[in-house]
Protein backbone atom coordinates (compact mmCIF):
# COMPACT_ATOMS: atom_id res chain seq x y z
CA UNK A 1 0.00 0.00 0.00
CA UNK A 2 1.01 3.39 -0.89
CA UNK A 3 0.59 6.65 1.00
CA UNK A 4 1.08 9.89 -0.80
CA UNK A 5 0.39 13.57 0.74
CA UNK A 6 -1.16 15.38 -1.69
CA UNK A 7 -0.50 19.42 -1.15
CA UNK A 8 -3.11 21.84 -1.71
CA UNK A 9 -1.01 23.83 -3.98
CA UNK A 10 -1.59 26.26 -6.82
CA UNK A 11 -4.99 26.69 -7.90
CA UNK A 12 -4.00 26.87 -12.10
CA UNK A 13 -7.29 25.64 -14.19
CA UNK A 14 -5.60 26.88 -17.18
CA UNK A 15 -2.75 23.55 -16.30
CA UNK A 16 -3.54 19.57 -17.70
CA UNK A 17 -5.22 18.07 -14.92
CA UNK A 18 -2.33 15.67 -14.01
CA UNK A 19 0.34 19.10 -13.75
CA UNK A 20 -0.03 18.55 -10.12
CA UNK A 21 -1.91 21.47 -9.25
CA UNK A 22 -5.40 22.00 -7.90
CA UNK A 23 -8.01 21.41 -10.05
CA UNK A 24 -10.35 23.41 -8.05
CA UNK A 25 -10.38 26.06 -5.05
CA UNK A 26 -13.76 26.84 -4.54
CA UNK A 27 -14.76 29.54 -1.89
CA UNK A 28 -11.54 29.35 -0.51
CA UNK A 29 -8.87 32.29 -0.04
CA UNK A 30 -4.89 32.08 -0.68
CA UNK A 31 -2.47 30.77 1.97
CA UNK A 32 1.47 30.60 1.37
CA UNK A 33 0.43 27.02 2.60
CA UNK A 34 -3.19 25.66 1.79
CA UNK A 35 -5.74 27.49 2.09
CA UNK A 36 -8.34 29.34 4.47
CA UNK A 37 -12.04 29.91 4.44
CA UNK A 38 -13.91 32.51 2.94
CA UNK A 39 -16.84 33.91 4.64
CA UNK A 40 -20.07 34.25 3.35
CA UNK A 41 -21.93 37.89 2.81
CA UNK A 42 -24.30 39.39 5.43
CA UNK A 43 -26.53 42.14 5.06
CA UNK A 44 -25.40 45.93 6.78
CA UNK A 45 -27.40 47.96 5.74
CA UNK A 46 -31.68 48.66 5.06
CA UNK A 47 -32.28 48.22 1.39
CA UNK A 48 -31.41 51.29 -1.16
CA UNK A 49 -34.31 52.50 -3.42
CA UNK A 50 -32.41 50.94 -6.03
CA UNK A 51 -29.82 48.27 -6.73
CA UNK A 52 -26.29 49.77 -6.13
CA UNK A 53 -23.40 49.45 -8.95
CA UNK A 54 -20.83 51.17 -7.00
CA UNK A 55 -19.59 51.30 -3.09
CA UNK A 56 -17.46 53.71 -1.31
CA UNK A 57 -15.99 55.16 2.17
CA UNK A 58 -15.03 58.33 2.92
CA UNK A 59 -12.98 59.26 5.59
CA UNK A 60 -12.07 62.85 7.14
CA UNK A 61 -10.83 62.94 11.17
CA UNK A 62 -13.42 61.16 13.08
CA UNK A 63 -16.57 60.98 10.34
CA UNK A 64 -17.04 58.35 8.07
CA UNK A 65 -19.05 58.44 5.59
CA UNK A 66 -20.53 55.29 3.22
CA UNK A 67 -22.04 55.78 -0.20
CA UNK A 68 -23.24 54.07 -2.85
CA UNK A 69 -24.67 54.41 -6.33
CA UNK A 70 -27.26 53.58 -8.23
CA UNK A 71 -27.87 54.27 -12.34
CA UNK A 72 -30.04 56.98 -10.88
CA UNK A 73 -29.45 58.48 -7.72
CA UNK A 74 -26.44 58.43 -4.85
CA UNK A 75 -27.11 57.21 -1.58
CA UNK A 76 -25.15 57.87 1.88
CA UNK A 77 -25.44 55.06 4.64
CA UNK A 78 -27.30 56.49 7.83
CA UNK A 79 -24.69 55.57 10.63
CA UNK A 80 -27.84 55.59 13.04
CA UNK A 81 -30.31 53.50 11.50
CA UNK A 82 -28.35 52.27 8.77
CA UNK A 83 -30.59 53.19 6.13
CA UNK A 84 -29.68 54.54 2.74
CA UNK A 85 -30.89 58.04 2.47
CA UNK A 86 -30.96 59.59 -0.79
CA UNK A 87 -28.67 62.39 -1.02
CA UNK A 88 -28.73 62.99 -5.39
CA UNK A 89 -28.72 66.27 -6.35
CA UNK A 90 -32.06 67.54 -7.55
CA UNK A 91 -33.69 65.85 -10.46
CA UNK A 92 -30.94 62.85 -9.96
CA UNK A 93 -29.32 61.13 -12.75
CA UNK A 94 -29.39 58.94 -16.00
CA UNK A 95 -26.69 56.93 -16.68
CA UNK A 96 -25.96 53.26 -17.20
CA UNK A 97 -22.15 53.29 -16.38
CA UNK A 98 -21.02 52.92 -12.81
CA UNK A 99 -20.22 55.01 -10.54
CA UNK A 100 -16.48 55.78 -9.92
CA UNK A 101 -15.49 57.72 -6.31
CA UNK A 102 -12.75 59.34 -5.38
CA UNK A 103 -11.21 61.20 -2.03
CA UNK A 104 -10.08 64.54 -2.35
CA UNK A 105 -9.08 66.02 0.92
CA UNK A 106 -11.99 66.62 2.45
CA UNK A 107 -14.46 66.28 -0.80
CA UNK A 108 -15.88 62.81 -2.19
CA UNK A 109 -16.03 63.02 -6.06
CA UNK A 110 -18.39 60.65 -8.03
CA UNK A 111 -18.38 60.81 -11.97
CA UNK A 112 -20.91 58.21 -14.03
CA UNK A 113 -20.40 59.13 -17.89
CA UNK A 114 -23.62 61.64 -17.89
CA UNK A 115 -23.64 64.42 -15.30
CA UNK A 116 -21.11 66.98 -14.37
CA UNK A 117 -18.19 65.55 -11.64
CA UNK A 118 -20.23 64.89 -8.84
CA UNK A 119 -19.17 66.01 -4.57
CA UNK A 120 -19.70 65.92 -1.38
CA UNK A 121 -17.97 67.48 1.26
CA UNK A 122 -17.42 65.59 4.54
CA UNK A 123 -19.17 66.46 7.64
CA UNK A 124 -21.29 69.32 6.16
CA UNK A 125 -23.31 68.21 2.50
CA UNK A 126 -26.47 67.06 2.64
CA UNK A 127 -26.70 66.40 -1.35
CA UNK A 128 -24.21 66.12 -3.86
CA UNK A 129 -23.47 68.73 -6.47
CA UNK A 130 -21.90 69.62 -9.25
CA UNK A 131 -18.07 70.14 -8.36
CA UNK A 132 -18.49 73.40 -10.71
CA UNK A 133 -19.94 74.44 -13.42
CA UNK A 134 -16.78 74.21 -15.44
CA UNK A 135 -16.25 70.41 -14.43
CA UNK A 136 -16.11 68.35 -17.46
CA UNK A 137 -18.84 65.27 -17.65
CA UNK A 138 -16.19 62.17 -16.85
CA UNK A 139 -16.67 58.51 -17.19
CA UNK A 140 -13.12 58.05 -14.80
CA UNK A 141 -11.37 60.21 -12.41
CA UNK A 142 -9.04 59.54 -10.03
CA UNK A 143 -6.23 61.93 -7.74
CA UNK A 144 -2.64 62.40 -8.65
CA UNK A 145 -0.60 64.11 -6.14
CA UNK A 146 -2.82 67.31 -5.74
CA UNK A 147 -4.80 67.84 -8.76
CA UNK A 148 -8.24 65.56 -10.01
CA UNK A 149 -7.91 63.68 -13.17
CA UNK A 150 -10.79 63.04 -15.75
CA UNK A 151 -10.19 60.88 -18.43
CA UNK A 152 -13.21 59.66 -21.43
CA UNK A 153 -14.91 63.31 -21.38
CA UNK A 154 -18.17 64.43 -22.76
CA UNK A 155 -20.20 61.07 -22.75
CA UNK A 156 -17.38 59.86 -25.16
CA UNK A 157 -17.37 62.76 -27.48
CA UNK A 158 -13.56 63.12 -26.52
CA UNK A 159 -13.25 59.60 -25.36
CA UNK A 160 -9.35 60.31 -25.93
CA UNK A 161 -8.77 63.29 -23.41
CA UNK A 162 -7.68 63.31 -20.01
CA UNK A 163 -8.25 66.64 -18.25
CA UNK A 164 -7.13 67.86 -14.40
CA UNK A 165 -8.57 70.42 -12.00
CA UNK A 166 -6.13 73.25 -10.70
CA UNK A 167 -3.28 72.44 -7.96
CA UNK A 168 -5.24 71.07 -5.09
CA UNK A 169 -8.70 72.82 -5.64
CA UNK A 170 -11.33 70.33 -7.29
CA UNK A 171 -13.36 73.24 -8.16
CA UNK A 172 -11.43 74.99 -10.77
CA UNK A 173 -11.54 73.50 -14.11
CA UNK A 174 -10.75 76.66 -16.48
CA UNK A 175 -6.84 76.85 -18.08
CA UNK A 176 -5.22 79.95 -17.94
CA UNK A 177 -2.29 81.95 -16.50
CA UNK A 178 -3.50 81.59 -12.91
CA UNK A 179 -4.71 77.85 -12.77
CA UNK A 180 -2.80 74.88 -13.44
CA UNK A 181 -5.72 73.23 -14.85
CA UNK A 182 -4.94 71.87 -18.33
CA UNK A 183 -5.95 68.94 -20.23
CA UNK A 184 -4.28 66.23 -23.07
CA UNK A 185 -5.37 64.18 -25.63
CA UNK A 186 -3.32 60.82 -26.32
CA UNK A 187 -3.73 60.26 -30.07
CA UNK A 188 -2.90 56.48 -30.12
CA UNK A 189 -4.20 53.70 -28.19
CA UNK A 190 -7.72 54.16 -28.17
CA UNK A 191 -10.41 55.02 -25.98
CA UNK A 192 -9.46 55.68 -22.58
CA UNK A 193 -10.90 52.77 -20.17
CA UNK A 194 -9.65 53.57 -16.87
CA UNK A 195 -7.88 55.52 -14.50
CA UNK A 196 -4.85 55.30 -11.43
CA UNK A 197 -3.36 57.95 -9.23
CA UNK A 198 -1.13 58.53 -6.67
CA UNK A 199 2.48 60.08 -6.67
CA UNK A 200 2.13 59.48 -10.66
CA UNK A 201 -1.36 59.11 -12.52
CA UNK A 202 -1.73 55.49 -14.86
CA UNK A 203 -3.94 56.76 -18.30
CA UNK A 204 -5.50 53.10 -19.66
CA UNK A 205 -6.56 53.21 -23.14
CA UNK A 206 -7.36 49.99 -25.31
CA UNK A 207 -4.42 49.28 -26.31
CA UNK A 208 -1.71 51.31 -24.61
CA UNK A 209 -0.93 52.33 -20.82
CA UNK A 210 0.60 55.99 -20.21
CA UNK A 211 2.35 57.36 -17.38
CA UNK A 212 1.41 60.84 -15.99
CA UNK A 213 4.45 62.52 -14.08
CA UNK A 214 3.72 66.04 -12.81
CA UNK A 215 6.43 68.71 -14.22
CA UNK A 216 5.23 72.21 -13.28
CA UNK A 217 4.78 74.72 -15.54
CA UNK A 218 4.24 75.12 -18.49
CA UNK A 219 2.57 71.47 -19.53
CA UNK A 220 2.44 70.31 -15.74
CA UNK A 221 1.89 66.54 -16.52
CA UNK A 222 4.42 65.03 -18.71
CA UNK A 223 2.62 61.86 -20.29
CA UNK A 224 4.82 59.07 -21.26
CA UNK A 225 3.54 55.85 -22.94
CA UNK A 226 5.11 52.51 -21.14
CA UNK A 227 2.89 50.31 -23.05
CA UNK A 228 1.99 49.92 -26.94
CA UNK A 229 -0.15 46.89 -27.75
CA UNK A 230 -1.67 45.76 -24.36
CA UNK A 231 -4.27 48.04 -22.39
CA UNK A 232 -7.34 47.58 -20.39
CA UNK A 233 -10.30 45.88 -21.29
CA UNK A 234 -12.24 47.75 -18.60
CA UNK A 235 -12.21 50.39 -16.11
CA UNK A 236 -13.85 48.83 -13.05
CA UNK A 237 -11.62 45.53 -13.39
CA UNK A 238 -8.72 48.22 -12.23
CA UNK A 239 -7.62 48.07 -8.22
CA UNK A 240 -4.50 50.18 -6.80
CA UNK A 241 -2.65 49.29 -3.43
CA UNK A 242 0.54 50.97 -3.11
CA UNK A 243 1.97 52.16 -6.03
CA UNK A 244 0.72 48.89 -7.86
CA UNK A 245 -2.62 48.82 -10.31
CA UNK A 246 -4.40 45.67 -11.22
CA UNK A 247 -6.46 45.19 -13.93
CA UNK A 248 -7.98 43.28 -16.60
CA UNK A 249 -6.65 43.07 -20.33
CA UNK A 250 -7.98 41.52 -23.29
CA UNK A 251 -5.99 38.37 -22.91
CA UNK A 252 -5.92 38.52 -19.49
CA UNK A 253 -5.03 39.86 -16.06
CA UNK A 254 -1.78 42.11 -15.29
CA UNK A 255 -0.20 44.21 -12.39
CA UNK A 256 1.81 48.23 -13.28
CA UNK A 257 3.81 49.21 -11.13
CA UNK A 258 3.84 52.47 -13.56
CA UNK A 259 7.37 51.40 -15.37
CA UNK A 260 6.68 47.40 -16.11
CA UNK A 261 3.69 45.65 -17.17
CA UNK A 262 3.67 42.19 -15.80
CA UNK A 263 0.72 39.47 -16.70
CA UNK A 264 -0.34 37.67 -12.90
CA UNK A 265 -2.87 34.88 -14.92
CA UNK A 266 -0.61 33.92 -17.89
CA UNK A 267 -0.91 30.28 -17.91
CA UNK A 268 -3.09 30.26 -14.68
CA UNK A 269 -6.57 31.40 -14.64
CA UNK A 270 -6.58 33.79 -17.78
CA UNK A 271 -8.03 30.92 -20.17
CA UNK A 272 -10.69 29.54 -17.42
CA UNK A 273 -11.82 33.46 -16.64
CA UNK A 274 -12.44 34.24 -20.53
CA UNK A 275 -14.48 30.86 -20.55
CA UNK A 276 -16.65 31.68 -17.26
CA UNK A 277 -16.81 35.03 -17.42
CA UNK A 278 -20.01 36.66 -19.48
CA UNK A 279 -18.20 39.47 -21.68
CA UNK A 280 -21.43 41.61 -23.02
CA UNK A 281 -21.85 42.08 -19.26
CA UNK A 282 -17.91 42.94 -18.26
CA UNK A 283 -19.24 46.59 -17.99
CA UNK A 284 -20.48 45.26 -14.36
CA UNK A 285 -17.52 44.17 -13.37
CA UNK A 286 -16.37 45.55 -9.84
CA UNK A 287 -13.13 45.61 -8.42
CA UNK A 288 -11.97 45.80 -4.69
CA UNK A 289 -8.80 45.16 -2.02
CA UNK A 290 -9.06 43.46 0.95
CA UNK A 291 -5.93 44.60 2.11
CA UNK A 292 -5.78 42.78 5.81
CA UNK A 293 -5.62 39.32 3.35
CA UNK A 294 -3.51 41.14 0.88
CA UNK A 295 -5.80 40.54 -1.85
CA UNK A 296 -7.48 42.07 -5.20
CA UNK A 297 -11.13 40.36 -5.43
CA UNK A 298 -13.27 41.32 -9.17
CA UNK A 299 -16.51 40.44 -8.95
CA UNK A 300 -18.32 39.78 -12.72
CA UNK A 301 -21.14 38.07 -14.59
CA UNK A 302 -20.87 34.26 -15.01
CA UNK A 303 -21.80 33.00 -18.76
CA UNK A 304 -24.69 30.77 -16.74
CA UNK A 305 -26.17 34.04 -15.10
CA UNK A 306 -24.57 33.70 -11.79
CA UNK A 307 -22.26 36.25 -9.60
CA UNK A 308 -18.44 35.10 -9.41
CA UNK A 309 -15.50 36.53 -7.83
CA UNK A 310 -11.71 35.56 -8.65
CA UNK A 311 -9.14 36.23 -5.86
CA UNK A 312 -5.29 37.23 -6.45
CA UNK A 313 -3.36 37.24 -3.31
CA UNK A 314 -0.68 39.47 -4.68
CA UNK A 315 2.21 38.66 -1.84
CA UNK A 316 2.23 34.82 -2.85
CA UNK A 317 1.11 35.02 -6.42
CA UNK A 318 -1.89 32.61 -5.75
CA UNK A 319 -5.40 32.40 -7.32
CA UNK A 320 -9.08 31.20 -6.00
CA UNK A 321 -12.13 31.29 -6.77
CA UNK A 322 -16.02 31.89 -5.13
CA UNK A 323 -19.41 31.53 -6.15
CA UNK A 324 -21.41 34.75 -4.68
CA UNK A 325 -24.97 35.94 -4.54
CA UNK A 326 -23.07 39.83 -3.95
CA UNK A 327 -23.43 42.11 -6.95
CA UNK A 328 -20.86 44.35 -5.69
CA UNK A 329 -17.71 44.65 -4.04
CA UNK A 330 -15.75 47.51 -2.68
CA UNK A 331 -14.92 48.95 0.71
CA UNK A 332 -16.84 50.11 3.65
CA UNK A 333 -15.56 51.36 6.87
CA UNK A 334 -17.83 51.24 10.37
CA UNK A 335 -18.85 53.98 12.79
CA UNK A 336 -17.97 51.43 15.68
CA UNK A 337 -19.95 50.59 18.84
CA UNK A 338 -19.42 49.19 21.81
CA UNK A 339 -20.73 46.29 24.16
CA UNK A 340 -22.85 48.66 25.99
CA UNK A 341 -24.22 50.42 22.48
CA UNK A 342 -25.42 46.82 21.48
CA UNK A 343 -29.11 47.05 22.92
CA UNK A 344 -29.07 50.62 21.59
CA UNK A 345 -28.20 50.05 18.53
CA UNK A 346 -30.41 46.94 17.56
CA UNK A 347 -33.25 47.52 19.66
CA UNK A 348 -36.74 48.82 17.75
CA UNK A 349 -39.83 49.18 19.55
CA UNK A 350 -43.00 47.12 18.66
CA UNK A 351 -44.39 50.46 17.42
CA UNK A 352 -41.66 51.93 14.70
CA UNK A 353 -41.42 48.12 12.73
CA UNK A 354 -40.47 48.50 9.20
CA UNK A 355 -42.68 46.79 7.02
CA UNK A 356 -40.62 44.39 4.98
CA UNK A 357 -37.50 44.51 7.05
CA UNK A 358 -36.44 41.69 9.16
CA UNK A 359 -36.37 41.42 12.80
CA UNK A 360 -35.65 38.93 15.98
CA UNK A 361 -38.34 39.04 19.16
CA UNK A 362 -35.98 40.46 21.92
CA UNK A 363 -39.27 40.54 24.67
CA UNK A 364 -42.52 39.36 24.43
CA UNK A 365 -45.67 42.03 24.32
CA UNK A 366 -49.34 42.01 25.05
CA UNK A 367 -50.84 42.13 21.93
CA UNK A 368 -51.33 39.17 18.70
CA UNK A 369 -47.88 39.01 17.47
CA UNK A 370 -49.11 38.28 14.24
CA UNK A 371 -49.77 41.51 13.85
CA UNK A 372 -46.00 42.25 12.75
CA UNK A 373 -45.92 39.23 11.27
CA UNK A 374 -43.90 36.66 13.69
CA UNK A 375 -45.20 32.89 13.23
CA UNK A 376 -44.74 32.34 17.62
CA UNK A 377 -44.55 34.32 20.05
CA UNK A 378 -41.34 33.52 21.41
CA UNK A 379 -38.01 35.28 22.13
CA UNK A 380 -35.14 34.68 19.36
CA UNK A 381 -38.26 34.37 16.57
CA UNK A 382 -37.11 35.96 13.25
CA UNK A 383 -39.65 37.51 11.23
CA UNK A 384 -40.00 39.54 8.43
CA UNK A 385 -42.25 42.80 9.43
CA UNK A 386 -46.02 42.84 7.98
CA UNK A 387 -47.29 45.65 10.61
CA UNK A 388 -46.21 47.77 13.72
CA UNK A 389 -48.61 46.40 16.19
CA UNK A 390 -50.04 48.76 18.60
CA UNK A 391 -48.78 51.08 21.34
CA UNK A 392 -45.91 52.82 23.08
CA UNK A 393 -44.01 53.28 25.95
CA UNK A 394 -41.22 50.81 27.37
CA UNK A 395 -40.55 48.26 25.43
CA UNK A 396 -41.83 45.31 27.40
CA UNK A 397 -45.53 47.52 27.07
CA UNK A 398 -45.87 47.34 22.97
CA UNK A 399 -47.41 45.26 20.90
CA UNK A 400 -46.11 41.92 20.01
CA UNK A 401 -42.40 42.56 20.96
CA UNK A 402 -39.54 44.56 21.52
CA UNK A 403 -37.05 43.44 18.31
CA UNK A 404 -33.54 43.95 17.65
CA UNK A 405 -31.71 43.44 14.42
CA UNK A 406 -28.82 41.32 16.38
CA UNK A 407 -28.01 40.28 20.17
CA UNK A 408 -25.04 39.31 21.55
CA UNK A 409 -25.67 35.52 20.38
CA UNK A 410 -26.26 36.36 16.79
CA UNK A 411 -24.15 39.22 15.59
CA UNK A 412 -23.54 39.23 11.85
CA UNK A 413 -19.35 39.09 12.67
CA UNK A 414 -17.41 37.75 16.00
CA UNK A 415 -16.96 40.85 18.58
CA UNK A 416 -12.86 41.37 17.26
CA UNK A 417 -14.02 41.83 13.71
CA UNK A 418 -12.96 45.14 12.18
CA UNK A 419 -16.69 45.96 11.48
CA UNK A 420 -17.34 46.86 14.86
CA UNK A 421 -14.02 49.05 15.21
CA UNK A 422 -14.53 52.70 14.38
CA UNK A 423 -12.94 54.16 11.18
CA UNK A 424 -11.06 50.82 10.22
CA UNK A 425 -11.58 50.14 6.34
CA UNK A 426 -12.81 46.45 5.22
CA UNK A 427 -13.60 44.70 2.65
CA UNK A 428 -17.41 44.68 1.82
CA UNK A 429 -19.46 44.95 -1.50
CA UNK A 430 -23.54 45.04 -2.05
CA UNK A 431 -26.31 42.52 -2.74
CA UNK A 432 -28.66 44.32 -4.67
CA UNK A 433 -29.72 47.15 -2.81
CA UNK A 434 -27.92 46.66 0.37
CA UNK A 435 -24.82 47.28 1.34
CA UNK A 436 -23.03 43.71 2.66
CA UNK A 437 -19.85 42.78 4.43
CA UNK A 438 -18.24 39.20 3.87
CA UNK A 439 -17.89 38.55 7.87
CA UNK A 440 -20.61 35.65 8.44
CA UNK A 441 -20.09 32.09 8.33
CA UNK A 442 -17.71 29.79 6.07
CA UNK A 443 -20.11 28.17 3.32
CA UNK A 444 -19.69 25.63 0.34
CA UNK A 445 -15.69 25.47 0.22
CA UNK A 446 -14.22 22.60 -1.75
CA UNK A 447 -10.81 22.06 -2.75
CA UNK A 448 -10.05 19.23 -6.08
CA UNK A 449 -6.62 17.96 -6.01
CA UNK A 450 -4.28 16.61 -8.89
CA UNK A 451 -4.96 13.36 -10.66
CA UNK A 452 -2.80 10.75 -9.09
CA UNK A 453 -1.50 7.96 -10.72
CA UNK A 454 -0.05 4.61 -9.17
CA UNK A 455 1.25 2.24 -11.75
CA UNK A 456 -1.70 1.20 -14.77
CA UNK A 457 -4.31 0.55 -12.09
CA UNK A 458 -4.79 0.80 -8.14
CA UNK A 459 -7.42 1.25 -5.77
CA UNK A 460 -8.02 4.15 -3.37
CA UNK A 461 -8.92 2.83 0.50
CA UNK A 462 -8.05 5.76 2.90
CA UNK A 463 -8.03 9.55 3.08
CA UNK A 464 -7.09 11.86 5.44
CA UNK A 465 -7.69 15.48 5.09
CA UNK A 466 -5.24 17.98 7.07
CA UNK A 467 -7.53 20.26 8.14
CA UNK A 468 -6.47 22.78 11.26
CA UNK A 469 -9.39 22.77 13.87
CA UNK A 470 -11.80 21.22 11.65
CA UNK A 471 -12.57 17.90 9.88
CA UNK A 472 -13.91 17.17 5.94
CA UNK A 473 -16.34 15.51 3.75
CA UNK A 474 -14.02 13.50 1.25
CA UNK A 475 -14.97 12.42 -2.63
CA UNK A 476 -13.02 10.19 -4.92
CA UNK A 477 -13.25 10.12 -8.55
CA UNK A 478 -11.48 7.63 -10.60
CA UNK A 479 -11.44 6.62 -14.39
CA UNK A 480 -9.58 4.13 -16.56
CA UNK A 481 -8.32 6.87 -19.11
CA UNK A 482 -7.85 10.80 -19.47
CA UNK A 483 -10.56 11.11 -21.64
CA UNK A 484 -13.21 9.16 -19.69
CA UNK A 485 -15.78 11.68 -17.51
CA UNK A 486 -15.22 12.61 -13.93
CA UNK A 487 -17.50 11.66 -11.73
CA UNK A 488 -17.23 11.67 -8.32
CA UNK A 489 -18.80 8.85 -5.91
CA UNK A 490 -20.60 9.40 -2.77
CA UNK A 491 -19.11 12.23 -0.33
CA UNK A 492 -17.74 10.36 3.05
CA UNK A 493 -17.32 11.96 6.32
CA UNK A 494 -13.99 11.79 8.50
CA UNK A 495 -13.98 9.91 11.38
CA UNK A 496 -13.14 10.76 14.88
CA UNK A 497 -9.77 9.92 13.90
CA UNK A 498 -9.69 11.61 11.00
CA UNK A 499 -9.81 9.16 8.42
CA UNK A 500 -12.46 8.61 5.59
CA UNK A 501 -12.54 5.10 4.24
CA UNK A 502 -13.24 4.81 0.08
CA UNK A 503 -13.42 2.28 -2.03
CA UNK A 504 -12.33 3.19 -6.24
CA UNK A 505 -10.82 1.45 -9.01
CA UNK A 506 -9.02 3.35 -11.61
CA UNK A 507 -5.56 4.42 -12.93
CA UNK A 508 -6.06 8.07 -12.46
CA UNK A 509 -7.40 9.61 -9.03
CA UNK A 510 -9.14 12.60 -7.80
CA UNK A 511 -10.26 14.15 -4.39
CA UNK A 512 -12.94 16.51 -3.46
CA UNK A 513 -12.01 17.82 0.09
CA UNK A 514 -14.71 19.86 1.15
CA UNK A 515 -13.56 21.25 5.22
CA UNK A 516 -16.20 21.46 7.62
CA UNK A 517 -16.37 23.01 11.24
CA UNK A 518 -15.08 26.09 12.43
CA UNK A 519 -12.03 25.03 9.55
CA UNK A 520 -8.62 27.75 9.49
CA UNK A 521 -6.31 26.56 7.08
CA UNK A 522 -6.13 23.45 4.55
CA UNK A 523 -3.15 22.30 3.90
CA UNK A 524 -3.68 18.54 2.00
CA UNK A 525 -4.86 14.91 2.25
CA UNK A 526 -2.91 11.59 2.70
CA UNK A 527 -4.24 8.92 0.83
CA UNK A 528 -3.86 5.37 0.83
CA UNK A 529 -3.29 4.10 -2.70
CA UNK A 530 -2.65 0.24 -3.72
CA UNK A 531 -1.29 -1.30 -7.39
CA UNK A 532 -3.75 -3.76 -8.54
CA UNK A 533 -3.41 -6.08 -11.16
CA UNK A 534 -4.64 -6.11 -14.98
CA UNK A 535 -6.62 -8.40 -16.12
Amino acid sequence: MATQRLQFTEWLPDQPAMAGSLNDAKNVVPLSLGYAPFNNAVDYSDNASENLNQIFVGKFGADVQVFGGGYTKLFKLDNTDLTMDDVSKAGGYTSTDNWQFRQFGKIVLAANNVAKIQAWEIGSSSAFADVAAAAPIAKYITVVRDFVVAGNLDTGTNANKIQWSDINDETNWTSGSTSQSDYQIIPDGGNITGLAGGEFGLVFLEKAIARLSYSGSPLFFQVDTISRGLGCLDGNSIATYGNTSFFLSDDGFYKCDGTTVTGIGTEKVDRWFFDDCSLTDIGSMTTAIDPVKKLVVWNYKAVDGTRHMIVFNWQINKWSRITTDATVVGTVASTGTTLEGFETEYLTVGGSFVIGKEYQIYGIGTTDFTLIGATTNLVGEKFTATGVGSGSGSATDLAAATAGGATLETLSASLDSRLWIGGKFLFAGAKDAKIITFTGSTYNSEIITTDVEVGYNSLVQLARPIIDNGSANVKVASRKELDDNVSFGSSVSTSSEGRASLRSHGRYHRFSIVPTGNWTNAVGVDVDITPTGTR
